[in-house]
């Protein structure tokens, strides 16, 4: 028998060399792998190559591009000129009348036609994948969206309007907009308007005793405000991607307050921000010492009764996997579910999906590797290029062109407030659901057991929101196959965030749609839920507090912080909200 031979490498470069490349060149790429990018054009650039058709139809649209241009250009100083192409519905860059007017019609005409033009030609190619096909779509709308006319200062009327009329004083503010901002990126500060909206303050202000401390999460009992409340008390189980106060904003924005005031008894997990010291954090570990020490914890201090349990964005497809473990195991403390803009189904998961697949999570996983933990600015960097031309250059053109600073709101202090993903738990998520869908499919595991979302048995109150580009609706809506319980959707008006905080206002011009799926009805397809669920006015809050009312069983004396159980070991919101 021969012996092995050894390695002629160190195990530190043999192991760790790729990652450390890779760990690299992500600094240089804005996080984005060029192999997921090459392999993309790649596929685009060979089908192309050899579909005739398509190419006659690419020469045959651009011809015809060129021909409606032509026409602009001799009637376009006439202001007679129809428009030869329309913005999108979403696109607000070129509403202003100035850009209707010679020779700016022409500019920002062309632009479209020249978009419209790309992005046919992107699509629809035979045999392209359709996840390269997206990317390519994507990353030329992206270079296109760089280059509109909207963002440079002398192409763009509304901007040359301006700095006639303040003699360029709108430039000059732009530039100490642009100052402050660049200083306020280097020392990691918030944006500036944020110092408005203190946390402890302005914010998270709801009264409350942090009851519970473990190394992942506080748990924080709000203080009643009514003299009797529900017998069943409620449990939030919030996304760990950003803070928790998102469900507790100024007090006018707080779903908590809302619900508190109601006669509910609250508890919220706040979790804690980790740092490379928590690299090896697990699914199973935001689950055993997340929501399942949590609900011991409520169970405590409101003994001998169910609880509901609410969760949002991550938050509820954690509790997701919770309510179907404690199914599995016979643990029958939950009355209700409510999920918030949560996936369970990673099949269509939207455009995010443009940033995940194994190349790019390969990529992302080194990255993280390298410092222990996925950085919060990297994500927010990633969800901002979702929507760029609401979040990134019609910002940049009225803050740095026109001089005009985005008043700051509670929401928006909110959202700077980031938080970070430690290495293993966040590469489990990436691999384990968006890449193969193992919850969806009964493959995933909670403390070495496959746990299976049909088992879930309790109602469930699902909310997806319109214009959502992180968890969209039809994607959320898509438990409906995952699950006989009885369960209510419903459909609201508003993005991610703003969708769900959605307070009741006479002043509201929010709407939604909802419909009741009793316990083993029939499956009714997404567009024939449109179709047929009741519209209603106003805020969803009312409907859901209205029906988690409906599934308790009763008044009683509010419990004492802690119960028996607990000793309060502060006010809330407790101390990792302040963790940086």
């Amino acid at each position: 028998m021969y012996a092995q031979p050894q390695s002629l490498l160190p195990n530190f470069v043999s192991g760790n060399a790729d990652r450390l490349l890779h760990a690299t060149m992500g600094k240089l790429t804005g996080g984005l792998s060029p192999a997921a990018l090459s392999s993309a054009w790649l596929d685009w650039a060979m089908h192309l190559a050899i579909s005739p058709s398509k190419q006659a139809e690419i020469v045959e649209m651009g011809a015809r591009q060129w021909e409606r241009l032509g026409h602009l250009l001799m009637h376009a100083q006439d202001g007679k000129c129809e428009r030869c192409i329309e913005p999108l519905p979403q696109d607000p860059r070129f509403r202003d009348p100035a850009w209707d007017q010679w020779p700016y019609n022409v500019v920002y005409q062309s632009f479209l036609l020249g978009q419209q033009w790309l992005s046919i030609s992107m699509r629809g190619v035979r045999g392209v994948t359709r996840h390269h096909e997206q990317v390519m779509d994507y990353t030329t709308r992206q270079a296109m969206d760089y280059f509109s006319p909207s963002n440079f200062p002398f192409s763009n009327p509304e901007v040359l309007k301006i700095i006639q009329e303040t003699n360029g004083e709108n430039l000059a503010r732009g530039f100490r907009n642009w100052q402050e901002d660049m200083e306020r990126t280097i020392l990691g500060a918030p944006p500036a308007g944020a110092e408005n909206y203190v946390v402890g303050k302005d914010l998270a202000v709801t009264p409350g005793k942090v009851v519970l401390t473990n190394d992942l999460m506080e748990l924080i009992q709000y203080t009643p405000t009514t003299p009797r409340v529900h017998a069943e008390p409620l449990l939030m189980v919030p996304a760990w991607i950003m803070k928790y106060y998102i469900l507790d904003l100024s007090p006018a924005n707080s779903l908590v307050k809302f619900l508190v005031d109601r006669g509910h008894t609250v508890f919220m997990i706040s979790w804690k921000n980790p740092g490379p010291e928590d690299r090896n954090l697990s699914m199973d570990d935001y689950l055993r010492h997340g929501v399942m020490a949590a609900v011991d914890a409520v169970s405590r201090i409101v003994p001998k009764r169910k609880m509901h349990a609410l969760g949002y964005c991550l938050g509820g497809t954690l509790l997701s996997m919770a309510a179907a473990a404690m199914a599995r195991d016979g643990d029958k403390r939950f009355a209700s579910m409510t999920l918030l803009a949560a996936q369970t189904d990673f099949t269509e998961p939207g455009e995010l999906a443009l940033f995940i697949d194994d190349s790019q999570v390969t990529f992302l996983e080194d990255q993280m590797w390298e410092k222990g933990y996925l950085d919060s600015t990297q994500m927010s960097g990633a969800f901002q290029l979702l929507r760029s031309v609401d979040l990134v250059w019609s910002s940049l053109v009225k803050q740095y062109l026109k001089g005009d600073r985005t008043p700051v709101n509670d929401l928006m202090s909110w959202n700077a407030d980031g938080t970070r993903m430690p290495y293993r738990m966040h590469t489990q998520y990436l691999r384990s659901l968006f890449l193969q869908n193992d919850l969806a499919t009964g493959r995933f595991r909670v403390w070495g057991k496959p746990i299976a979302l049909p088992d879930i048995d309790v109602p469930i109150f699902c909310v997806g929101t319109v214009t959502d580009h992180v968890a969209p609706w039809r994607s959320v809506y898509k438990l409906h196959l995952l699950t006989h319980a009885e369960l209510t959707f419903a459909l609201t008006t508003g993005g991610h965030n703003v969708g769900v905080v959605n307070p009741p206002s006479p002043e509201s011009k929010r709407k939604f749609k909802m419909r009741t799926r009793p316990k083993g009805s029939d499956y009714l397809d997404p567009e024939a839920f449109e179709q047929t669920a009741r519209e209603y006015p106003g805020s969803w809050w009312t409907a859901w507090e209205a029906w988690l009312s409906a599934k308790s069983t009763g008044k009683v004396a509010p419990p004492k912080p802690g119960g028996t159980a607990f000793t309060p070991l502060g006010d809330a919101p407790g101390k990792y909200v302040f963790m940086r």
